[in-house]
């Protein structure tokens, strides 16, 4: 590692009268991976926003290359050749790839009019070194939500930055795109580059940072060399206490199939999808980008028109045409797309929450029980932490794992029988995600049946009692017991097997 590249001078941050960051002083080397961890809400993307000019610091000093600054907005942050890849995909769903990538720093020949060909290729040269085959003339809103995020990774790379801002850039990819993103990584670093990175995925930052900050509630609570840190340790300065094993024990299902898919076919996306559920049965759905897990979901539950095939609830069939169908049947679903479908980032928490469940709070007359409503959404604020000012913060202040927690509670209220949960913790830090299992795993007990769509092995592992392996829209593998490893997934996830 080289001279330090930025420098924080007791950086504070305020909203509405809470301090979100308190007194953070850090030094950050030039061609080091700095790691910040923390629970949902600690401070780590207010910290990174500071440095990326969307915040402005309510107190202290910032200095890069040992140069006071002052970096009042985005501009004057990519101008000190600072980019950042958000937690969550902002792109512009109207235009083509290339020109996202390119927006601002477009290539232009004769006449000063934009040299389209040239554009083209230079984004083909980037994706062909993160290994990812996307066509840079397809629209965004065509791209699957990994295919987005390695978009958003090309376009940050495309900057040529000095310090390049990670956060969580793994959620939604698989074990095979991780690997190439960290060979990119230590590709950028030999090059000098200093990444800053954000990740809940303790194994992650050990494998890939040199150093790691941890933040609790705002915080500075230590900085450490990765090698004189073990994963538990940076998951008990985290939340402050003991975790005992992440995953709880597995329950076994009763022998009654609550759903049944019979040769879902959707053209070009799904071939002869054939599966059924039990009821408490958490069946995990794994495979890499373009496997059709999501496709295969948002078919159940009416956004996407099946063109062959039938649904049965309880051996009843049942046509599902939208996700309203999808509600009344008792089905709930958790979204990968958190702000495309998941929530109204304008609306509060408590109204994301009774969102499509407001029915079940009317009297005879229709009117809304108010105070029975709020004590449901305190419920699940209380069940899930959820970190907000009070219930009725907007959501576009809670910070991302927060909003996924809104998401789950929104899904829950409707009391489901049967949830479909995609990415279920993506940005969710390892106390809550824990937390969380539990809560499923009791939900299970009940009798809820669940389908757990997860790009983390571990995950996959940890909670299914089967699982089911797609590979291009097919599926090619149902594992279970002994059989549910990695090296099995793998296998049949990139159709060496099935």
């Amino acid at each position: 590692m080289g001279s330090t590249i930025i420098r924080t001078d007791g950086i504070f941050k305020e909203f509405s009268d809470v301090y979100v960051l308190k007194n953070i002083s850090v030094e950050i080397k030039k061609g080091e991976i700095f790691g910040i961890i923390g629970e949902n809400g600690a401070g780590k993307s207010t910290f990174t926003k500071v440095l990326n000019g969307i915040f402005t610091p309510t107190k202290g000093k910032i200095f890069f290359e040992e140069k006071p600054v002052k970096i009042r907005d985005t501009i004057i942050a990519k101008n000190l050749s600072i980019a950042t890849i958000p937690q969550e995909v902002n792109l512009i769903n109207t235009l083509k790839v290339y020109e996202n990538i390119l927006l601002g720093n477009e290539l232009t020949g004769r006449f000063f009019l934009l040299n389209k060909r040239e554009m083209t290729q230079e984004v083909k040269d980037l994706f062909k070194s993160l290994e990812t085959e996307i066509d840079p003339q397809e629209k965004i809103s065509n791209l699957s939500i990994a295919q987005k995020r390695m978009v958003e990774i090309a376009k940050a790379i495309s900057q040529n930055p000095k310090v390049l801002i990670m956060d969580e850039p793994t959620e939604s990819l698989t074990f095979h795109e991780i690997n190439i993103l960290f060979s990119l990584m230590k590709r950028l670093k030999e090059r000098g580059v200093t990444i800053i990175y954000i990740s809940h995925k303790l194994k992650e930052i050990k494998d890939i940072c040199d150093r790691v900050m941890i933040l609790r509630d705002g915080d500075f609570i230590s900085l450490n060399k990765i090698t004189e840190i073990d994963e538990n340790e940076m998951a008990r300065r985290m939340v402050g206490r003991e975790l005992n094993t992440i995953f709880p024990p597995k329950v076994v299902p009763k022998e009654e199939t609550v759903l049944r898919a019979e040769g879902l076919i959707v053209d070009g996306l799904l071939h002869n999808i054939s599966f059924g559920l039990k009821r408490g049965e958490i069946l995990g759905f794994a495979g890499l980008i373009g496997s059709g897990r999501t496709e295969l979901a948002e078919a159940i539950i009416g956004i996407r028109k099946i063109n062959q095939g039938k649904i049965f609830i309880k051996e009843r069939e049942c046509r599902i045409n939208s996700p309203e169908d999808a509600v009344r049947h008792k089905i709930g679903y958790l979204s990968e797309d958190r702000q495309g479908i998941g929530i109204l980032r304008n609306f509060n928490v408590k109204n994301n929450i009774t969102l499509t469940s407001l029915p079940q709070y009317c009297n005879s007359l229709g009117l809304i029980d108010v105070k029975r409503e709020i004590k449901k959404v305190h419920f699940y604020g209380d069940t899930f932490e959820i970190k907000a000012h009070s219930i009725y913060t907007k959501l576009e202040f809670l910070s991302g794992g927060n909003q996924q927690k809104v998401s789950l509670a929104k899904i829950l209220d409707p009391e489901p029988k049967i949830l479909i949960l995609d990415e279920l913790t993506k940005g969710i830090d390892v106390g809550t995600k824990r937390d969380i299992y539990k809560f499923i795993h009791n939900l299970a007990i009940s009798g809820l049946s669940c389908i757990l769509i997860s790009s983390e092995l571990e995950e996959i592992i940890g909670m299914s009692n089967r699982v089911i392996v797609m590979h291009n829209g097919r599926i090619t593998g149902v594992l279970e017991g002994d059989k549910i490893n990695e090296e099995e997934i793998m296998f049949y996830a990139t159709g060496l097997k099935g």
